[in-house]
């Protein structure tokens, strides 16, 4: 069996931190996705309602969790 060693490091108090910028793809992305559900929503709300919900549950967790600008 292996052992796991742990060496604590102190954090950096005096690090800067890092600036953000936002990228304009990013948002792009949001604004199509966003476009896309009120077009589906207008040709037919009922029959596309699934479809709907899919893209409102990536907009509201995994395109921000996993697409950060950031990265």
């Amino acid at each position: 069996m292996a052992k796991v060693f742990t060496i604590t490091v102190p954090p950096d108090l005096g690090r800067k931190k890092r600036v953000r910028t936002s990228d304009p793809r990013y948002v792009d992305g949001q604004k199509m996705l966003v476009e896309a559900m009120k077009y589906l929503a207008k040709s037919d709300p009922v029959a596309n309602r699934e479809a709907i919900t899919l893209l409102s549950e990536h907009v509201r967790t995994r395109f921000r969790m996993s697409d950060s600008p950031l990265s």
